[in-house]
């Protein structure tokens, strides 16, 4: 079990640490919905330096991202990341992931802790071309400041204009005292805020010193637990629950990052999947009456006959009601549509709903 750079921080601030991804996480500080609510209201801070980091560089690099994920990482200009996906060669995903281009030649891949060591050997057996690859990830912190209140709180702590970081735009600049740190504007809360990437030398650095600037902010330590009821209010898929090897980015829900102006992995399999649609699609749903709908639970019809199944679900803490994805036939993912969620012996209401949640 791998320990992150400032474990010792959590620890000291009575976080219950779990394993996740082969790491030792903070799951919670407080309590999830208090963490929770402090992120959709003011600020908080997620340490997900689990995360995976690989560099590419060299004149190959762009040729070789192209070639392995779906999105066009052609339309990146330096200062832009992009949301994208390794498709598998059998309909399925590898991974989604975050592409930066932090020079002409120079890029970097955000990947799931999970998947470090499946992602790079995937990405490694397609580079017959000479691309430059690095990995990076043990050297490397990720923290995630996140919030309505995280660019007022944090201003002071840089010389660059936070204000100014359009969404899925960065800048490397000055942070809490350290240079050539990565500012993003790529968060998974869907309440505002921004990542900061640095060295794990650094990191305890920049952690107390945005604990002191967000003193007046109500500024908290937000665990993994909250970091999933957050990311599930605005409908974002999670890898291993919402998305997998056997899941295609067309039936999940991605064609939008699933761009055939080029050839990738399986692009003429999935182009076709597309152009004939897919036969389940991932749905939002809300339940109709008390419950919690739970990762694994199975979607009914009125009949009682299995559909599908609940991919991510949980209590909305924003809205005080039982919300879920999971992947059911086309025909019955219509907007609206009525189906049925099986929590224990009872087959409870829900209605396909548009996403985000919230």
């Amino acid at each position: 079990m791998k320990n992150l750079a400032l474990t010792a921080s959590h620890e000291a601030l009575g976080a219950k640490m779990v394993p996740f991804a082969g790491f030792n996480m903070p799951v919670q500080y407080e309590g999830v919905n208090i963490e929770h609510e402090t992120v959709r209201k003011s600020v908080g801070v997620f340490d997900v330096s689990h995360m995976g980091e690989f560099l590419i560089e060299g004149e190959q690099a762009l040729e070789l991202i192209q070639k392995v994920s779906s999105n066009d990482a052609s339309k990146l200009s330096i200062g832009k990341a992009q949301y994208s996906c390794l498709p598998n060669e059998t309909g399925g995903i590898v991974d989604d992931l975050i592409i930066y281009r932090i020079k002409e030649h120079t890029y970097l891949l955000v990947v799931n802790a999970s998947n470090i060591e499946k992602d790079w050997n995937w990405i490694q057996s397609k580079n017959d071309i000479g691309a430059k690859m690095r990995n990076i990830s043990d050297d490397y912190s990720l923290l995630a400041i996140q919030g309505p209140k995280a660019i007022e709180a944090m201003q002071s702590l840089t010389d660059e204009d936070l204000s100014s970081i359009k969404f899925y735009n960065f800048v490397v600049g000055n942070f809490a005292g350290i240079e050539h740190v990565i500012i993003s504007a790529t968060g998974y809360t869907g309440s505002g805020g921004f990542e900061i990437y640095c060295k794990n030398s650094e990191v305890k650095q920049i952690w107390d010193k945005v604990f002191e600037a967000g003193a007046n902010y109500n500024i908290k330590p937000i665990g993994l637990a909250a970091r999933d009821t957050l990311r599930l209010e605005m409908g974002y898929c999670l890898y291993g629950n919402d998305i997998d090897d056997t899941t295609s980015p067309i039936e999940a829900g991605l064609g939008w990052i699933t761009k055939f102006t080029k050839d990738f992995t399986n692009s003429q399999a999935l182009k076709v999947e597309k152009e004939q649609g897919p036969k389940r699609n991932l749905i939002a749903f809300e339940l109709d009456e008390r419950g919690i709908p739970r990762q694994g639970y199975d979607i009914v019809d009125d009949k009682g006959n299995v559909i599908g199944n609940v991919t991510s679900g949980t209590m909305s803490p924003s809205l005080g009601k039982g919300i879920g994805l999971g992947y059911v036939p086309r025909a019955c993912s219509a907007v609206g549509s009525k189906i049925n969620i099986q929590i224990r012996k009872n087959a409870v209401s829900a209605t396909v709903v548009k996403l985000p949640f919230l």
